[in-house]
Order: structure tokens, then C-alpha cells, then sequence
């Protein structure tokens, strides 16, 4: 371990606000404000999950620091503002935890995971009611916006579920995603209508994040390996175009695909 000076979140809370110091501080800190930040707040969690995938704890370490500097910036445009401070923001998560865990602070007891989480949606409707949120008793009330389509079309299909809106099991589901991509098929043949094939993909994409939930597969998670994949063959597929000598932008679509299943068979 390092003999340095060990820094505490007390200093980098004093780093931060001398970044955005209006006379001292940084002039890109000074620019930002909570719309240009949410971007990097977004990308910083990303790279923590991907730090976690990799299992380089060195790197998780260093990008939970980065994924706390978003926190830290965002509360020091809040106190800027008079609208809340850094400790505001852990008061309000540790009251949150408090409230949510009765049987981990309180007298409570749940019966298994399941009941666990029916009580802990009941108190955040609870919750909700007490910030004077316009009373909403859907089955999905409370399911963000502001988090990725696809996690939010998981999230609603779980949530409907639990009323027993819901496919017995990946059948009916494998169907009906057979179904959605005639639909697009059919757009296509009419006329490739841009709003009509938006709207049609996007059935199909709900549809296979349903498939993935109903199969207990990370949507997030087999997406990336495919993503993987696909990088790894490509790269590969340009070594094999320059060992002929005959870079890959210059061969035709059927030579590429040859190189494509070269580097496939490769893998195996």
C-alpha cells in the first residue's frame, strides 16, 4: 500500500468545490451542469459493470472512484444552488435503507424472497404517496423512465407478471417472436414505411428481452457477449484479409463472409 496521503470523501468534497470555485476553479468544471453531467454519470456505472465483468478489481476500484466524483459533482452543483448538499444526499439513502430493510432494523420477518418483495414495492407505493405523487394504482407505477429501454421493458413485463400477465413459459414467446418479425418482413414488402418499421422493431425487441427474462438470461449481459463476439471475429477476419495481402475493405461481400466463417470455425 502506498505511504502517500491517503485521501478521505471529506478532501475530494473540497477538491470538487475548488474545481467549480468561480474564480480559482476549472473552467470545463465551471461549464457543467446537471444535464451535461448525466451523460458521464451513465457512462461512469457502465464501466463499473464492465470493471466487475473483466473481474479487474484494480479497475473497479478506480471506476467506482470516478462513478463517486459524478455524486460528489452533482451534489456540488446542488449546494450551489441551495438545493441540497452532499450529506443531504447520504441522509436521504440511509434513511431509504432504513425504511426498506424493516426485517433487517426492525421487528419485521418475511416469509421468503418473494413476500420480501412484494413488501418492499408496498413501501415504495408508500413512499411515493407520502412525496404527494399523483395517486397512480397501476401495477407499474413507479417504473422509471430514465434508465435503458430495454431494462425498463424487463422491468414492466415483470412488473405485469405479477398480476399473471404472462406467457405459462419461452414457447408462446419463441412464437410471438416469430410473429413480430413477419410483421417487419411485411413492412418491408409494403413499402419500408419509417414510423410503421419503428414501430414493428420495437415489438421485436420487447419481445426478446421478454424471451430473455423467460430463459433467466442478463439482456444486458448476452448482448455484450454477442457484441464480443462479433468484434473478435471482425478483427480477426481483417488479420486473415491481411495475411492474403488483400485488404478486407477491398473484397467483395462473398469473400468477406468466407473470412467470416473462417474465423468462426476457428473458434471451435
Amino acid at each position: 500500500m502506498s505511504t502517500a496521503t491517503r485521501h478521505s470523501l471529506a478532501d475530494l468534497l473540497v477538491i470538487m468545490a475548488r474545481l467549480r470555485d468561480p474564480e480559482r476553479g476549472c473552467p470545463w468544471d465551471l461549464q457543467q451542469d446537471f444535464s451535461t453531467i448525466a451523460p458521464y454519470t451513465i457512462e461512469e456505472a457502465y464501466e463499473v459493470a464492465d470493471a466487475i465483468d473483466r473481474k479487474d478489481w484494480n479497475e473497479l476500484r478506480d471506476e467506482l472512484g470516478d462513478l463517486l466524483l459524478q455524486v460528489v459533482f452533482h451534489s456540488q452543483m446542488a449546494q450551489e444552488q441551495g438545493l441540497f448538499d452532499f450529506d443531504d444526499v447520504a441522509h436521504a439513502i440511509s434513511e431509504k435503507m432504513l425504511r426498506r430493510h424493516p426485517h433487517v432494523f426492525g421487528d419485521v420477518s418475511y416469509a421468503d424472497v418473494e413476500a420480501q418483495k412484494r413488501a418492499w414495492e408496498e413501501i415504495k407505493n408508500a413512499e411515493r404517496a407520502a412525496k404527494g405523487a399523483a395517486h397512480d394504482d397501476s401495477v407499474l407505477a413507479g417504473v422509471s423512465h430514465g434508465q435503458p429501454e430495454w431494462q425498463r421493458a424487463q422491468k414492466l413485463q415483470q412488473r405485469a407478471a405479477t398480476v399473471g400477465f404472462d406467457w405459462p413459459d419461452h414457447r408462446p414467446v419463441i412464437g410471438k417472436l416469430h410473429e413480430e418479425l413477419a410483421e417487419v418482413a411485411a413492412e418491408f414488402e409494403a413499402g419500408a414505411d419509417p414510423a410503421r418499421l419503428e414501430d414493428e422493431i420495437g415489438d421485436v425487441l420487447f419481445v426478446a428481452v421478454n424471451l430473455a427474462r423467460h430463459a433467466k438470461v442478463d439482456f444486458a449481459r448476452a448482448l455484450k457477449h454477442a457484441n464480443a463476439k462479433f468484434e473478435r471475429r471482425f478483427r480477426r477476419m481483417e488479420q486473415l484479409a491481411a495475411g492474403e495481402g488483400k485488404p478486407l475493405a477491398s473484397q467483395g461481400l462473398t469473400e468477406q463472409e468466407a473470412l467470416w466463417q473462417q474465423a468462426k470455425a476457428e473458434e471451435r
